[in-house]
C-alpha cells in the first residue's frame, strides 16, 4: 500500500483536516441541513453563523448552535486515534483542523491547531470569565455570565478574522513537513485552501470521500472516508 510506505518513510508528518474527519464520529457537516422541505430554521447556516446575525439575533443563533454545532455524545473515530498514535510515536508533528469539536484532543493529540476555535471554550464578552460547553448546553436563549455579560463561544464566525498567529504557526508546520496528509475536506474554502501551497515536499496525500478543489496537486489521492483508510494502516 503506497500510503503505508509513505508514512513509514516519514518522521515529520502534518495532518490538515476538515469536517469529513468528524462525520464518522456522527457529527454532521452543518451545511448538510435538514433537507429542503424539513428546514427548521428561517435562514441558511452561513447566515446564522455570521457575526452580524450573532449580534442581532442571539437567541436564534444559540438555538441553531446548540442543535447543530454541539455534539456532546460524539467520540473520536479511527482517524483521530491513529493521528494521536503517530504523534506519540514522534512521526506526526501537528494536527491543523477546521473542526471545532475537540475530538483530536479527546483522542490524545497534543499539538492541535484549531483554526476555527472550539465549542469547548466560551468566554464572557464583558469580564472574560471562562465557561465550558455545559454552560451553553444547559442554558436557554442567550447564555449570560454571572456578571450579566453575554457568553460567546470561542469559535470563528463568518465575517470574523482567523487568529493570524495560529495561521503563521500552521504555515510553519506545513512548510517544514516531509509529508502532508489532507483529510475530510474539499479544500475549496479559503484561507485553508491557500495553506497547502506552502508545502514543499513530494508526499502530499489527499483522503476525502467527495471531490477536491481543482488546484490541489496531490501525489496520492484516496477517495474514501478517512477513518476507514487510516484504520487499515
Amino acid at each position: 500500500m503506497q500510503l503505508k510506505e509513505m508514512v513509514a518513510s516519514s518522521d515529520n508528518i502534518v495532518f490538515f483536516g476538515g469536517a469529513g474527519v468528524s462525520t464518522e464520529s456522527g457529527i454532521p457537516d452543518f451545511r448538510s441541513v435538514d433537507g429542503l422541505y424539513h428546514q427548521k430554521f428561517r435562514y441558511p447556516p452561513e447566515t446564522i453563523l455570521s457575526h452580524t446575525f450573532y449580534e442581532r439575533h442571539k437567541e436564534e443563533f444559540f438555538d441553531f448552535y446548540r442543535q447543530k454545532l454541539i455534539a456532546p455524545e460524539a467520540r473520536p473515530n479511527a482517524a483521530h486515534v491513529k493521528l494521536a498514535q503517530w504523534e506519540q510515536d514522534g512521526k506526526l508533528k501537528a494536527v491543523i483542523t477546521q473542526n471545532i469539536d475537540g475530538l483530536h484532543q479527546m483522542a490524545g493529540s497534543h499539538e492541535v491547531l484549531e483554526l476555527h476555535g472550539s465549542v469547548l471554550r466560551n468566554y464572557c464578552e464583558r469580564c472574560g470569565k471562562f465557561y465550558g460547553v455545559d454552560a451553553i448546553l444547559h442554558s436557554t436563549g442567550a447564555p449570560k455570565c454571572s456578571c450579566g455579560g453575554d457568553i460567546k463561544p470561542d469559535v470563528v464566525l463568518y465575517e470574523e478574522s482567523l487568529d493570524m498567529q495560529m495561521m503563521e504557526q500552521a504555515l510553519e508546520y506545513i512548510s517544514r513537513a516531509d509529508m502532508l496528509i489532507i483529510g475530510g475536506t474539499s479544500l475549496v474554502v479559503y484561507p485553508a485552501a491557500g495553506l497547502v501551497q506552502y508545502y514543499r515536499g513530494h508526499k502530499l496525500v489527499v483522503i476525502n470521500k467527495g471531490e477536491v478543489g481543482a488546484g490541489v496537486r496531490a501525489d496520492l489521492t484516496i477517495r474514501a472516508p478517512i477513518g476507514e483508510v487510516l484504520s487499515q494502516l
